[in-house]
């Protein structure tokens, strides 16, 4: 049950990812062909950055009964920045993206693209291409998102097999779905408000636990799976009756213009 909910907590909290993941494909004007090598190199790094941050935020938790608090604020921070966000995304921000700037200085960059290749040798100098660029972009992102979501499974378990698997699994299941799942959120308006509710509720119970009050995992996982729920049915319900008022209002317009 703890993995469960766990799970479903990740998952919900990738939408995020896929948001930015769209946005810095599309930034980089990356190849849906390409985009696949480096969602997969991605995850391969997702996996060896989050298993260290688990490690730590684990050992922290259970030595220092204060880090739970932390993690708290962290949660109820990233719930209200979730619940203010409009859903515009601009593309404005990753031109003064630290990563772009910092690669930039690292590495020779060139615009063009060498297939699905991250280097290429060009007048005997090696150019990191534009892919390149667009994983440290990823990785960066996903290092943001795993403040968030890590102390959000800590929230529900201490154990830290239970938190890395359920980290882990999520992130391989967001790496499957991503062609269907990118274009499904667009219809789920109501989902990302669902998502922040999530948040508050797991720093309630982790703020809980401070005080030495432990709410059933049975209780997280139902309150998990029905939030989530709510927010598909009510993104459904809305579309249903935005069609059914576009309808009558163009039936009403025909009759009005015959």
């Amino acid at each position: 049950m703890e993995y469960f909910a766990g799970y479903l907590v990740e998952q919900s909290l990738s939408i995020d990812n896929l948001f930015v993941f769209l946005l810095i494909f599309d930034y980089f004007k990356v190849p849906l062909q390409y985009q696949n090598r480096v969602l997969t190199w991605g995850i391969l790094g997702a996996v060896l950055m989050r298993g260290i941050m688990i490690i730590i935020g684990v050992v922290a938790v259970q030595k220092f009964r204060w880090v739970t608090l932390l993690f708290a604020i962290i949660l109820f921070v990233s719930a209200a920045k979730m619940l203010k966000e409009t859903g515009n995304d601009s593309k404005d921000g990753l031109e003064n993206n630290a990563v772009m700037q910092i690669s930039q200085k690292l590495f020779r960059t060139t615009t063009e693209f060498d297939g699905d290749r991250f280097f290429l040798v060009e007048r005997g100098q090696r150019l990191a291409t534009p892919l390149f660029m667009c994983l440290l972009c990823i990785e960066f992102s996903d290092l943001i998102f795993a403040v968030d979501s890590i102390p959000a499974v800590l929230g529900i378990t201490k154990d830290p097999y239970v938190v890395y698997s359920s980290n882990i699994f999520a992130i391989v299941g967001l790496r499957s779905l991503y062609t269907v799942i990118s274009k499904a959120v667009k219809d789920l308006p109501y989902l990302k408000p669902a998502v922040a509710t999530v948040l508050g509720f797991v720093g309630v119970k982790m703020m809980a636990e401070y005080f030495h009050y432990t709410i059933p995992t049975y209780y997280s996982l139902l309150t998990i799976g029905g939030l989530l729920s709510a927010g598909v049915i009510a993104s459904y319900a809305s579309k249903r009756i935005r069609k059914g008022v576009d309808l009558y209002s163009g039936e009403k317009h025909d009759r009005l213009t015959s």
